[in-house]
């Protein structure tokens, strides 16, 4: 089951749990919903145009910035040069839904991470292993300073 919609000018192919990238869009409580659907298929594997009113709804992931594009414009014998860089902002959106002509197909929920907590001992043994480890390092510094200094005086 999938369907085809119209986002920041774009067509995208999308089916429940899919995340895609598209122009950044603004959100409310994280939620999206793309009205613009253009073709759906069907349980028999059948693709048209919905008949009634279908929906795709979908929760925004992330957000960032594209990678750069340059864009160098160059006029030959005439000493002209210009270079630009672009960055496009997006919005990571996973596909939460399709709905269409009274069915609906959800994508399966995502198992939350749970924060690893350290132990205190574990912080203090990193602590410690950390402390002793820097002066050691200060002392070999200290003492190959010394004798190229000493060499110069003669």
């Amino acid at each position: 089951m999938y369907a085809v919609i119209r986002a920041g000018g774009k067509q995208y192919k999308v089916a429940p749990g899919d995340v895609i990238r598209v122009e950044k869009v603004g959100t409310d409580n994280g939620h999206v919903k793309f009205n613009e659907v253009l073709a759906v298929s069907g349980e028999a594997g059948k693709i048209g145009k919905p008949s009634g009113e279908a929906l795709v709804t979908g929760e925004v992931v992330e957000h960032g910035r594209g990678a750069k594009v340059l864009v160098f414009h160059y006029k030959k014998k005439k000493q002209y040069k210009k270079l630009r860089g672009h960055r496009q902002d997006f919005s990571a959106v996973r596909i939460t839904e399709i709905a269409f002509d009274g069915q609906s197909f959800k994508a399966p929920e995502l198992p939350k991470k749970e924060k690893k907590i350290k132990k205190a001992a574990e912080v203090h043994e990193e602590a410690h292993a950390e402390a002793a480890a820097k002066p050691a390092k200060k002392k070999a510094a200290k003492k190959a300073a010394g004798k190229k200094s000493a060499s110069k005086k003669k």
